[in-house]
C-alpha cells in the first residue's frame, strides 16, 4: 500500500476476514436479483467503496483454481444488479454501470505449477475477471494478474522477488 501512497494514491484497505464478512446471499439480496430494486442495506459501505474506487488489488489465495468463497461473496453480494449491472430484457448480456473503475490487479498464490493454470485450466481466474466479473461490468477496466505459483514450496527469496514484480506493477499505475 505505501507504493500506492508515495505515488499519490488515496488507498483504503478492505479485509473481508477482519469485517467479519458474511459470503452468503442474504434471502432479500437474493429475492431482489431479478425483481430489484438489489436489497443492498448489509451491504451497502461495500458497495459505496466499489462505486467510488478507480482502482482494485484484489490479493487472495486460489482455492481449486477458483476464488475463496468469501471474495466470491463478496461480488455475489456487492456487485449486484442496479449496483454495477443491469439486466438487459429477455435476461440478454448485461449492461455496464460500474463506470467509475479503470484497473484491477488480482495477486494470487497457487499450489500449482504455472503450467497447470495455463495450459491445463487456461487461467480460469483470469478468465472469469476478464469476462464474467470486469469486463461486463466495467468494460473499460484494464485487468492485470500476478500469480505465484508452487507457494508451499517457494524459497524466501523466491517470495520477496515476487513482492518486488507487484511493487513494479503498482508502480506503472497513472496518479
Amino acid at each position: 500500500m505505501g507504493v500506492l501512497r508515495d505515488a499519490g494514491h488515496v488507498v483504503e484497505a478492505e479485509d473481508l476476514y477482519a469485517e467479519g464478512f458474511a459470503a452468503s446471499l442474504t434471502e432479500a439480496e437474493r429475492d431482489s436479483y431479478y425483481a430489484g430494486p438489489y436489497a443492498a442495506q448489509q451491504v451497502r459501505p461495500q458497495i459505496e467503496r466499489l462505486l467510488a474506487a478507480e482502482a482494485i488489488v484484489l490479493v487472495f489465495p486460489t482455492w481449486w483454481f477458483g476464488f475463496p468463497a468469501i471474495l466470491k461473496g463478496w461480488f455475489d453480494r456487492v456487485w449486484a444488479p442496479g449496483v454495477v449491472y443491469d439486466h438487459a430484457d429477455q435476461y440478454g448480456p448485461i449492461k455496464p454501470r460500474l463506470t467509475n473503475l479503470r484497473h484491477l490487479l488480482a495477486v494470487t498464490s497457487l499450489g500449482s505449477p504455472w503450467w497447470v493454470d495455463r495450459f491445463v485450466l487456461r487461467q480460469p481466474v483470469k478468465r472469469v475477471l476478464k469476462t464474467a466479473i470486469a469486463g461486463t461490468c466495467a468494460p473499460q477496466c484494464r485487468l492485470d494478474l500476478l500469480s505465484l505459483y508452487k507457494s508451499e514450496q517457494l524459497t524466501q527469496a523466491q517470495v520477496e522477488q515476487f513482492g518486488l514484480r507487484i511493487e513494479r506493477a503498482l508502480q506503472r499505475w497513472p496518479v
